[in-house]
């Protein structure tokens, strides 16, 4: 028989164990972080049927999904998990209670042209809040110290959240009379840290037909900066000119003014007018999170507020605000960076057992112990060399080995050798016990990521 190459698909990752480790660890920080705030675990299908996927689908949408057929169902894969959460919120509406607070990863799917760091299959980490009728701006003003908890728990420090509010970059485009082309001009603007201020004016004065005049004047508006209160009262200057302006400006005021309470740091937060997040369903605050010292690797996180994003699906107003972190991403470029921290455990249990007597019994019931206590423990049965038992233990990195022979078991104690610093000690269980946990705090201290 022919054998088939092994070969694993363009734009899909597959890791070794102990990336995987790294992986899943960066996940139960978020888990764990995101519950800290009231946010629910949710599931959805990978597989919905294409008419709820492409609901609000545009040209690139339909591009990139991967859509096929199965007898007579119209099938699509998931392309992020927001759109799901949408048709979720509209179909059982009835049985929750709002504000609906989720977080969920999960894979997504999109066929793009696969490069570095672009992958086709990825896990997406969303956390939304969903409100019946009304969601209050307080809700905007606790994502960024979400998205600050995250990244702090997960070892990041030089990490800016961006602001902005849409409604302030509608109300301006309304000033120089170009509402029907804010959409157009906001995704055009969104691409300023990519091709910079002057290729952004000529696509503006090009593409989208502006003068000369207009290009300048918004150019010079997303280029206020300064401390936050000082971008503030700078926009104080065009206030009592448009409604809408003006609502988003007060907006934009409440959130800074809330953030201190919620424990952000002033250098882990900048209000930017040049934030604009490309998709048209952001409707007020947006945000885009970046690491000061890699700008390269663009934004890591980002989201905003949407008013009402079931609207296909149901006739109730759902607004909510969310973010996303693309996380096979920021974890390919994390480690492309050497920012993973290589000195955390990957092994896959904390004790390999080795039995050195026929009759395993006295091992097995060793091994049931130490997980009853907490120990991850592996029983080591195969039939080898002792030499080839220990290149095991050290491939799989496991931090400590115990050897159990007929004089521990005799003598009511536990051989147990400490992999990293090569000692050896034989004690009676409850000691040993101690000193494996000892050992194992000592070894979970630092976080995944280091700078």
């Amino acid at each position: 028989m022919a054998k088939i190459t092994p070969r694993t698909l363009s734009g899909f990752m597959e890791l070794l164990p102990a990336p995987q480790q790294q992986l899943e660890r960066m996940m139960d920080i978020l888990r764990k972080t995101y519950a800290l705030y009231g946010f629910t675990p949710l599931d959805t299908p990978v597989i919905e049927a294409s008419e709820v996927l492409l609901a609000k689908g545009g040209g690139e949408t339909e591009k990139q999904i991967y859509r096929f057929q199965k007898g007579d169902a119209d099938l699509a894969l998931r392309f992020d998990l927001t759109v799901p959460l949408a048709k979720y919120v509209a179909l059982h509406g009835g049985d929750l209670s709002f504000p609906f607070r989720r977080y969920q990863i999960g894979k997504v799917y999109r066929g793009e042209r696969a490069q570095r760091g672009r992958f086709r299959e990825f896990y997406q980490a969303d956390i939304d809040i969903i409100g019946d009728g009304k969601l209050d701006i307080a809700n905007e003003a606790e994502i960024p110290s979400i998205i600050y908890q995250t990244f702090t728990r997960l070892g990041l420090k030089r990490f800016q959240i961006r602001v902005n509010n849409r409604k302030i970059l509608n109300g301006f485009y309304a000033m120089l009379g170009l509402t029907e082309q804010s959409g157009d001009i906001m995704r055009t603007v969104d691409k300023l840290d990519k091709i910079g201020p002057d290729k952004v004016r000529g696509l503006l004065t090009g593409e989208l037909g502006l003068t000369e005049a207009a290009a300048g004047d918004i150019l010079r508006f997303i280029a206020i900066t300064g401390s936050n209160q000082e971008v503030l009262t700078a926009l104080e200057g065009y206030r009592g000119r448009n409604e809408v302006f003006d609502a988003g400006l007060t907006e934009l005021e409440t959130v800074v003014k809330y953030l201190a309470a919620f424990g952000v740091p002033e250098e882990n937060f900048a209000v930017d007018l040049t934030i604009a997040r490309g998709l048209d369903y952001y409707t007020g605050t947006v945000y885009e999170t970046t690491l000061l010292d890699h700008p390269e690797i663009g934004s890591v996180c980002s989201g905003g507020r949407y008013d009402n994003l079931a609207e296909y699906y149901t006739d109730r107003q759902l607004p909510g605000v969310g973010i996303s972190i693309g996380l096979t991403r920021l974890f390919y470029v994390l480690g492309e960076q050497g920012m993973l921290n290589p000195q955390l455990p990957t092994a896959p249990a904390d004790v390999l057992i080795l039995p050195m007597t026929a009759e395993l019994t006295p091992a097995i019931q060793l091994s049931t112990r130490l997980r009853a206590a907490g120990v991850r423990t592996q029983l080591y049965t195969e039939q080898k060399k002792f030499k080839a038992k220990m290149n095991y233990a050290d491939k799989i990195g496991v931090p400590y080995v115990v050897f159990l022979g007929d004089d521990e078991v005799s003598a009511g104690v536990v051989a147990c050798k400490d992999m990293v610093s090569g000692e050896q000690t034989t004690l009676p269980f409850d000691e040993t016990l101690q000193r494996i946990r000892e050992g194992l705090a000592l070894r979970e201290q630092g976080s995944v990521i280091v700078e």
